[in-house]
């Protein structure tokens, strides 16, 4: 059974209202059921819901500080076979 992966990934120096406002946009979508991330390259659309995990973990050292903000759940999407399965 093959599954398709699909990721989309930005990375970029933002000040502290930039990334607040993407925060408050992932915030509405998680409440509406719709998360939508696209730039010039890619687009993915996903559509949370159930329960989430939420991973939260920070750190620091010397000169470098950091948050990392998980959210993962599973989806019980429809499995199209391409073939039956037989077995012998």
């Amino acid at each position: 059974m093959r599954h398709s992966k699909k990721s989309f990934r930005y990375e970029s120096l933002q000040d502290a209202q930039a990334i607040q406002d993407m925060l408050k946009a992932i915030s509405k979508g998680l409440a509406k059921g719709k998360l939508a991330f696209s730039d010039e390259d890619d687009e993915i659309l996903m559509e949370p819901e159930g329960l989430l995990n939420l991973k939260l973990t920070a750190s620091q050292d010397e000169t470098r500080q950091r948050v990392d903000i998980r959210i993962t759940w599973q989806t019980e999407g429809k499995v199209k076979q391409k073939k039956p399965l037989s077995v012998g």
